[in-house]
């Protein structure tokens, strides 16, 4: 295979995932918001290399669970005991990285002063951003419910319904 066809392969198994996870789509969430609010908060390049590193662990424990599921699902379609310990601990594996995840941001986010400059510019600044942040918020809770498939198909239908 060649280099850039291992990299396509890759990407759509991350699409997949994304499409097809909706845990993925919570940790795809999770981390927009994380890098977002960040901003708020005194981190230094080491702080911000640990918030990507912990993000990315996290994603790619949850990518290779969903790859490894997969797999099971394939080799043994039917109730298999050694599958289903199979499919636990990947999904143990994602658990364990998610609690260290948040470990990471209440030992980063651990700052005061962060949560009053996000008062300050929610509540005092900028009141007119709770507007912005709470279409977002709906989107992003729409997109971790159905999916960007689920997101997409909902437009074909409403393309179709307007056109009639």
């Amino acid at each position: 295979m060649s280099f850039l066809k291992g990299f396509q392969a890759a990407f759509r198994g991350i699409v997949r995932c994304i499409n097809h996870e909706r845990n993925m789509r919570i940790h795809t969430v999770a981390a927009l918001y994380v890098f977002v609010f960040s901003f708020f908060f005194k981190l230094s390049a080491a702080g911000y290399a640990s918030l990507f590193l912990i993000c990315g662990i996290v994603m790619a424990l949850e990518v290779v669970n969903t790859g490894l599921e997969e797999l099971a699902d394939q080799i043994s379609p039917g109730y298999s005991p050694v599958v289903k310990v199979v499919k636990d601990i990947a999904a143990g594996a994602v658990l364990i990285g998610a609690v260290f995840a948040v470990a990471v941001a209440a030992v980063l986010f651990w700052q005061p002063e962060g949560f009053i400059r996000i008062y300050q510019y929610f509540c005092v600044d900028m009141p007119i951003m709770w507007l912005p942040f709470i279409v977002v918020s709906a989107l992003c809770l729409w997109y971790i419910i159905k999916g960007p498939v689920g997101m997409r198909n909902f437009f074909l239908k409403y393309k179709k319904f307007v056109k009639n």
